[in-house]
């Protein structure tokens, strides 16, 4: 297909908003994927459809921390029909993605202490769609061993700039050879293996981007954390709230 027709496709973001979405379309999007931490699925859904149009699809979806803190693994969800907590087994968050159908990601594997070892992705072969091969938060070897597990397991590839800032989102892509204009052709292109690009500049914004990710994800696991934990009370997407009427508190971790 020629570049004007491939659908250029941000996988994973944290933030959204009118900053978002301007800079997305700035740069060339034709869909970002939304899913923040510890928020309720149709509260995700709904705002995906405030900030979707006709120029720029709004995707939402669920990154689940599942595991013990000690050794959380963060699972990408898209498409599902009921929500799925937090702070549950990894066994019972991809029974779940499996009886309800949905396409499932693999953001940054190997990386620090929150996320998918190689041998869960050779475990989860069959429910497992895709793998983050290449992360800006990450450091060049980090995606060097994304790439190199992803070949090795024969996985199709994604990128993101799983921005959690708003100057982050757009600095790479997923460009897949197919028109993406619904969540449907999303999840058909991920899950079909769709020829697809990587696109991604390494030059000095890169670097910056970097550096700028990092740094958030030091406050995010300093001051951010201790106040969830202890100032603000029960997470909304914990396996204990009521939203979740008690369907996951054998497979809750803490």
């Amino acid at each position: 297909m020629t570049e004007r027709a491939r659908s250029r496709v941000d996988c994973h973001v944290k933030v959204l908003d009118d900053q978002v979405v301007e800079r997305a379309k700035r740069a060339g999007l034709d869909a970002i994927v939304y899913a923040p931490h510890f928020t309720r699925y149709p509260e995700i859904q709904q705002e995906a459809e405030t900030y979707s149009s006709d120029e720029l699809l709004v995707v939402p979806a669920r990154e689940v921390f599942t595991g013990p803190w000690h050794d959380r693994k963060h699972v990408l969800a898209i498409g599902l029909e009921e929500p799925v907590p937090d702070f549950i087994t990894l066994e019972a968050a991809m029974a779940e993605f499996e009886r309800q159908g949905a396409t499932v990601l693999a953001p940054h594997p190997e990386f620090a202490t929150m996320s998918l070892a190689e041998s869960d992705l050779h475990r989860y072969r069959e429910t497992i769609d895709a793998v983050e091969i290449f992360n800006p938060k990450h450091l060049p070897w980090d995606n060097r061993e994304a790439r190199s597990i992803a070949e090795s397991l024969d996985y199709p590839p994604f990128t993101s700039s799983y921005a959690h800032l708003p100057r982050s989102v757009g600095v790479c892509h997923t460009a897949f050879d197919v028109p993406i204009e619904t969540e449907a052709d999303l999840r058909d292109a991920l899950e079909d293996g769709v020829a697809r690009r990587i696109v991604y500049d390494n030059g000095l914004e890169r670097v910056r981007t970097t550096a700028r990710e990092l740094g958030h994800l030091v406050y995010e696991n300093t001051w951010e954390k201790t106040d969830r934990f202890f100032l603000q009370g029960l997470e909304p997407t914990h396996p204990h709230h009521i939203a979740y009427d008690g369907r996951f508190e054998d497979a809750a971790v803490y």
